[in-house]
């Protein structure tokens, strides 16, 4: 028998390795490759199993890693309020995530899925996170008139930067946020999600988006998406499109209004949020003149895809295909026809998964939906995922565990408290102001349902879908704990949720802080067609205000009827939704900082007003739009 000699061995080895090397390279999995190039190679190698698997969105209670391997799962979610474990660590959440991913990495082409959250004011669903103000007080931070159209961008891009570090810090790459809507009717049930009732301010919001994904490159193509990186979130518009218009402001209904009027209202964040290259967009429940945005072939595809050039994913609302029949979900084959073919890339199914993947296989195999159309949605889908570095990052690891409810972002927050703050009066005349209040008094009551009550404080989106009462749900400070942090050691705080008028006479209070407002709601079960304080509320105010000199903290989502109780009232302060750093409150009520909030929305008189927005003929507010008026900073102590 024969020999090798050494160096024949050797040539024979090298070539060898060379031959695996190159069986072993795949183009789409090169980072140095152009875009393009490893979007088409990877969807050359797909069949149609694997490309309707990543249009395929599911809830994180059914993604079992043998679910995400045998049905090729592109996409999971935590629907409101869902999580691994009650009070969940970040590690806990990294450990769930990871868990999926390395199921949807053991599939053949190794294509890595990508994990949605709502974290809409801040990482809403997550224990100990900072919640930040919702976005009807955000709107108020504009700064200035708004005659001059400005604002100080560095807030809301801060706001959107902190939320991306706390929801990288639990291993997710994706939110569902900002809502964009232009919130034309308190009465909505997701006002509170509306920056405001005018797009200009909507439109200045969109800043939050480069604070979520990072700042597009200058020499960006128009509608690429783009995500900056492992501190970096893939950003999502929503609703598409006039999701804020509905008639009577109900939840899910119909947008009646010309397209020119849905164009000039309801439309410009969506071109500016495109331009600074967010990466998805979610259509909304909502339909525009009796058609279903979720079927409206017309404005997903025609307006928003070809002309307006947006070239990342669109994704379905919750079970947003159900809804395109009434009732949801009667004929769901017509269904996932109207809305794929509608434009929608990604479906939010959340839970049938095999039911939608068997029906839209049908179809395509079927020649009812064409083959271009999946192909378009996979295209996009995998821009996003690529743009993102998510095949070369797909993993998350615990380095950012540290950012969830840091101190700098607690910061942050109650900055953006103090400056969403907007003191409607104040006083009697404005020679007699009642505000700033001193910090040295005798004695002061702290009156109402929101005094101390964080859950209320958030409002919905907050842990749950609904929201929580009650002060247990998450880490955060009180209205009534941050006055009793401000005051002198020597003021005696008094707190009594709902006295009576005898009680407060006898008190001998040098003055009171009576919080009231809305309890926590989300989508429908907001949708209010009287915008009252419930009880005790009102009565808090007349017993307190009847009786001592009292300042009045509105807590809510909207404006709410406030005009029978502002002649007893001696001053009122709209703090909507603040979130968890309720000091922010204390440090305006007492002056450490000044009120600067302008108001974003009109305050009605009475709900028969309704809708009633700036500009309009009947114009004939309590409060106008733009109006706020402004203390400056004590030096006390």
């Amino acid at each position: 028998m024969g020999r090798f000699s050494m160096p024949k061995l050797g040539f024979l080895l090298l070539c060898c390795l060379a031959v695996v090397t190159e069986a072993a390279y795949v183009k789409y999995k090169d980072p140095k490759q152009p875009l393009g190039a490893r979007i088409k190679d990877l969807m050359s190698r797909m069949t149609l199993a694997e490309k309707i698997g990543q249009m395929t969105q599911i809830e994180r209670s059914v993604a079992t890693p043998d679910v995400m391997k045998n049905y090729f799962i592109g996409s999971v979610l935590s629907g409101g309020g869902s999580v691994p474990a009650p009070k969940a660590t970040p590690e806990t959440w990294i450990e769930m995530v990871n868990t999926m991913q390395k199921a949807a990495l053991s599939t053949r082409l190794g294509i890595p899925m990508l994990y949605g959250i709502d974290a809409v004011h801040g990482h809403n669903n997550v224990y100990k996170a900072t919640i930040f103000p919702h976005n009807v007080g955000l709107g108020v931070t504009r700064q200035v008139l708004y005659l001059e159209a400005k604002m100080d961008p560095q807030l809301i891009k801060k706001i959107g930067d902190a939320t991306a570090l706390e929801v990288r810090a639990t291993g997710i790459p994706y939110v569902f946020a900002p809502c964009i809507a232009v919130c034309r009717d308190p009465r909505w049930g997701r006002c509170y999600e509306s920056y405001s009732e005018d797009h200009k301010i909507v439109q200045l919001m969109t800043e939050i988006i480069p604070g979520l994904q990072g700042e597009i490159p200058a020499n960006s193509k128009k509608g690429v998406p783009f995500v900056a990186g492992k501190n970096k979130v893939a950003a999502c518009a929503k609703h598409y499109v006039g999701d804020g218009g509905t008639t009577k402001g109900i939840n899910e209904n119909n947008t009646v209004i010309s397209l020119n009027g849905l164009l000039s209202i309801h439309m410009p964040a969506y071109l500016n949020s495109i331009s600074k290259g967010v990466a998805t967009v979610m259509v909304s429940y909502s339909s525009w003149n009796g058609v279903k945005m979720h079927a409206n072939r017309d404005l997903v595809t025609g307006f928003l895809k070809n002309k307006l050039k947006f070239r990342g994913f669109v994704i379905s609302d919750w079970q947003g295909l159900d809804r395109i029949t009434s009732p949801p979900h009667a004929n769901y084959s017509y269904s996932v026809e109207a809305g794929v073919g509608a434009g929608i890339d990604m479906v939010m199914v959340p839970y049938n998964f095999t039911e939608f993947i068997d029906d839209l296989t049908y179809q395509v195999e079927h020649n009812i939906i064409p083959m271009s159309r999946i192909d378009d949605a996979v295209k996009r889908i995998l821009r996003v995922k690529f743009v993102m570095g998510l095949f070369e990052n797909p993993m998350a690891d615990n380095s950012l565990v540290n950012q969830l409810g840091s101190q700098a972002h607690r910061e942050l927050a109650r900055e953006a408290v103090r400056k969403s703050l907007v003191l409607l009066k104040n006083g009697e005349s404005a020679d007699k102001p009642l505000l700033p209040l001193p910090k040295k008094a005798t004695k002061i009551l702290v009156a109402g349902t929101h005094a101390d009550n964080l859950g209320y404080q958030c409002g919905g989106w907050t842990i749950t879908w609904q929201g929580l009462g009650g002060n247990d749900l998450t880490t955060g400070t009180t209205i009534l704990e941050a006055v009793k942090n401000t005051v002198d050691p020597s003021t005696q705080v008094v707190y009594s949720q709902n006295p009576d008028a005898g009680f407060v006479k006898s008190g001998e209070f040098s003055h009171a802080i009576v919080v009231v407002g809305e309890p926590s709601y989300a989508e429908t079960q907001g949708d209010s067609l009287n915008l009252t304080i419930p009880q005790p509320g009102p009565d808090t105010i007349y017993n307190v205000c009847g009786a001592v000199k009292c300042v009045v903290v509105v807590i809510s989502g909207r404006p709410v009827v406030i005009q029978p109780y502002l002649s007893s009232i001696d001053a009122l302060v709209a703090a909507w939704l603040p979130g968890t750093e309720g000091q922010g409150v204390a440090d305006v009520l007492f002056g450490d900082y000044g009120f600067t909030g302008k108001l974003a929305r009109t305050w009605f008189k009475t709900v028969d007003q309704l809708p009633m927005n700036v500009g309009d003929p009947h114009y004939d507010p309590l409060f106008p739009f733009g109006f706020g008026l402004t203390t400056e900073p004590t030096s006390q102590n």
